[in-house]
């Protein structure tokens, strides 16, 4: 599978690329993942930063049920309660993404279906 990154200007800082272009490879289709608790079943309400790690552990261990890893992504939208989190999210993604960034949309939205919910993700990924 061959992946190219469009890697535009100023979407750099915002941890996103405007396109990928793909050839090839298995599409894995990501339905919305949250982290509103650790993997010990701990509540993670009111702790955006430490949702965020969460879902993307939860993302990472479906791919990897499906045989891809978080490189794989190549588009992702996140939703968020609170668009003062963008920046914070977009931190982390940078962290654990390096500089191939999954192209990706941010919306804020009023509420999910647990109140103790900040963030969800769903993306799609291409692997070999």
């Amino acid at each position: 599978m061959k992946k190219t990154f469009v890697r535009g200007t100023w979407q750099k800082n915002r941890a996103f690329s405007p396109a990928i272009v793909t050839e090839g490879g298995k599409i894995i289709w990501i339905a919305g993942h949250t982290g509103q608790k650790d993997d010990e079943g701990k509540s993670l309400a009111g702790n955006f930063e430490a949702q965020t790690y969460q879902t993307f552990r939860n993302i990472e261990a479906t791919l990897k049920e499906a045989g891809g890893s978080l490189k794989d992504i190549v588009t992702m939208t996140v939703f968020l309660t609170d668009a003062r989190n963008t920046t914070r999210m977009t931190e982390i993604r940078t962290e654990l993404f390096g500089s191939d960034f999954p192209a990706s949309a941010a919306i804020t939205v009023t509420g999910f279906a647990d109140p103790n919910m900040l963030i969800e993700i769903q993306g799609i990924a291409v692997v070999e």
